[in-house]
């Protein structure tokens, strides 16, 4: 079956031609003049590919991936080894302007035939653009940079439902702790609602590094020393870890691309051991506000770095109103991110709302009225112990070391850190004995 092209660009002719006499595997069905042309061509079903004769440092990562929602592959052609190292890093396949048609037409089936196998139902990806038209199978982010080096850190989304359960203090004081415990971390802000990272950790910055490395990935110019740049070193105590701000206004949230959140929380990978992303409150995936275009979606970065997610906590408030919120979250978050298996912890645990042994009480309601699975962590109440880490702009590492507060959360994460290292030394000494 031959496949629908669609061409922009006023250099085209020659490229054109050639394809149409090859009466092959490709015809072009349109002739677009602009680029805007061949988006609404593309989103109209008309075709399966894109050549992009001239103007290809118009495409970014944002517009790669609305094309790839409705199934499209791109080929862009260019002779700029820099400019074909960008196409590549946003998803799009380059070419040389002088490639024979038949040399063309090889790569655009060959695009074609990747892109459906990505298509697959296996595993469903929100594309970050509501689009009401059909429910789409989306490539993962780890696809779209096949040829970069996958790196080996571990992300950690830290998310709950709407009410202040304590998101920002767990992901914070996750940080600090994995950093005190020799791991490389970098911090990311994605609640798109009201980021707070830079406020808890007292960091005046109005840059906003997570907008900024979305918009160098949205250009395909995001490498790992860009990243750093990005993020801010925070020194305490116990160790170094890097922190990507998050916007400094809740209006912002358009910068926050989903298809530039993946290529950033990749390239974070890289460079540390642990990404830990404080995430958003909403799930809601916004198809009801689209009509009948692709508009970027308002809780994109936060879907996303939940699908991405190694590990999810999913933190609610220990209390008759902050517990009903978390397993009704958990059936919300089971619905936006099918397979996650969150790792509960119940935050500011009390006597005073929630009775005496708070946590038995607690444990015996969860198992009554939770969702099936069993509560990781109860994290006690300590206003006083808060109050001053956030007065001193501090982690409570270093303004209460010896906290229950702090002892709690730092049970939690670096338990399998530990493990996890133990795991590893036996492994050497396993294969030293077989060198032996």
């Amino acid at each position: 079956m031959s496949i629908p092209v669609v061409t922009v660009g006023s250099a085209q002719e020659a490229v054109v031609g050639g394809l149409e006499r090859l009466h092959g595997p490709v015809t072009v069905v349109r002739r677009c003049s602009e680029l805007a042309e061949l988006i609404a061509a593309c989103q109209s079903g008309l075709a399966v590919a894109a050549v992009v004769a001239e103007g290809c440092e118009e495409l970014t990562t944002t517009l790669v991936d609305r094309l790839g929602a409705v199934g499209v592959s791109i080929i862009a052609l260019t002779d700029d080894p820099a400019e074909a190292n960008r196409l590549h890093s946003i998803g799009a396949v380059s070419a040389a302007t002088g490639i024979e048609a038949a040399d063309l037409a090889s790569k655009i089936s060959e695009a074609v035939g990747r892109e459906g196998l990505r298509n697959q139902p296996l595993v469903a990806r929100d594309a970050g653009f509501a689009d009401p038209g059909a429910d789409l199978l989306l490539e993962s982010p780890a696809d779209r940079i096949e040829d970069t080096p996958e790196g080996a850190g571990r992300i950690t989304a830290v998310w709950g439902p709407i009410g202040a359960p304590g998101r920002t203090l767990l992901a914070v004081n996750i940080a600090a702790e994995l950093a005190a415990a020799g791991e490389s971390v970098v911090l990311v802000d994605a609640d798109s609602y009201g980021a707070s990272v830079s406020a808890v950790l007292g960091l005046l910055d109005e840059s906003a590094g997570l907008a900024q490395a979305c918009r160098l990935a949205d250009q395909g110019l995001l490498d790992i020393d860009a990243l750093k740049a990005a993020a801010i070193p925070v020194y305490t105590k116990g160790g170094t870890f890097r922190v990507l701000t998050g916007t400094t206004r809740a209006d912002r949230w358009t910068e926050l691309r989903a298809g530039a959140v993946s290529v950033v929380l990749e390239r974070a990978r890289q460079v540390a051991d642990h990404v830990v992303v404080d995430a958003g409150f909403c799930l809601e995936s916004d198809e009801e506000l689209s009509f009948d275009t692709m508009a970027p979606r308002r809780n994109a970065a936060t879907l996303r770095s939940l699908e991405m997610a190694d590990v999810v906590f999913a933190v609610g408030t220990a209390d008759a109103i902050g517990v009903p919120r978390l397993v009704r979250g958990l059936a919300e978050l089971e619905s936006a991110v099918p397979g996650v298996s969150p790792r509960v912890v119940l935050n500011k645990v009390k006597r005073s709302t929630v009775g005496p042994s708070p946590e038995r009480q607690l444990n015996d309601a969860w198992d009554r009225y939770g969702p099936g699975t069993g509560v990781d962590a109860y994290l006690p109440s300590d206003t006083a112990v808060c109050d001053a880490a956030l007065l001193s702009g501090s982690v409570l590492l270093e303004a209460a070391p010896d906290s229950p507060l702090r002892i709690a959360i730092a049970n939690l994460v670096c338990a399998p850190v530990q493990q996890n290292r133990n795991s590893f030394g036996r492994t050497l000494r396993a294969l030293r004995l077989l060198k032996r």
